[in-house]
């Protein structure tokens, strides 16, 4: 079998990877070398490649199993992870990896993949038969989500995104924000939680853990706010125009 056949086995492959049928790394970049100027791989990054496809010449890997195999440990997540769940209608052309490892942004065939430090490392899943996909589970995704929606998501489609998840695995949620030990997290998560109707099958005694971890000073749902309305159980101040946004009965206590 030539090496391009037994490298398809393997969406996103490093040097070592394909070193493995030469034992010789010398060997082994010259083969990728040869292979990459006949046009049958691509350079993803450094060290990073992805067979191409006979029928359109792309790379073989998708940008999940990229995201996972940018270096040791990385795996998807935030809204990246929504879309791999499909949770949100929207095709999104920057991927989120998380990693202990830092790398720079960079793209390939029209995604950029960007790099977020990880704080805690559980709640992350390997997806069997999935070629090499790491994936945060939906409760570290949700958490993630509303943790940073200052920095990737925005308060939309985070809003957008839980209305779209049904019934939430209280365990994990707990567990995950226990190790977070953020108090602002613990306060917008239980804020946002709760606004479902059935609130996504959480108990009171959930949103009393939350609420036993708000603190006394009021603080805004973004940095964006600069006035809104007071929700008092929360003590958090939320943007006026979140009435006004696409999803309006995610406020509906009917729902």
């Amino acid at each position: 079998m030539s090496l391009y056949f037994k490298l398809l086995k393997k969406p996103a492959f490093s040097i070592e990877d394909v070193n493995k049928y030469y034992d010789n790394l010398n060997s082994a970049r010259s083969a990728i070398r040869r292979l990459v100027k006949s046009g049958m791989v691509k350079k993803i990054r450094n060290n990073l490649y992805t067979c191409t496809s006979g029928e359109d010449g792309m790379g073989v890997a998708n940008r999940f199993q990229i995201g996972s195999s940018v270096n040791e440990g990385a795996y998807i997540s935030h809204h990246t992870a929504m879309e791999y769940y499909g949770i949100t209608d929207q095709i999104f052309y920057d991927v989120y990896v998380s990693s202990n490892v830092k790398f720079n942004d960079f793209e390939f065939e029209g995604y950029r993949y960007h790099h977020v430090f990880s704080n805690i490392s559980t709640g992350v899943i390997n997806e069997e038969y999935s070629g090499g996909i790491v994936v945060t589970d939906m409760e570290r995704t949700i958490l993630d989500s509303i943790k940073d929606v200052d920095k990737i998501a925005g308060i939309e489609e985070v809003i957008d995104n839980i209305n779209a998840i049904g019934r939430i695995n209280e365990n994990k949620l707990l567990s995950y924000l226990k190790e977070y030990d953020n108090q602002f997290l613990y306060q917008k998560a239980g804020y946002l939680l709760s606004k479902d109707g059935n609130k996504h099958g959480l108990s009171e005694k959930f949103f009393e853990k939350c609420q036993s971890k708000v603190a006394k000073s009021k603080r805004y749902l973004t940095k964006e706010t600069t006035s809104g309305t007071y929700d008092a159980t929360w003590q958090i101040i939320v943007p006026d125009y979140i009435d006004s946004m696409k999803n309006r009965d995610f406020f509906d206590a009917d729902i």
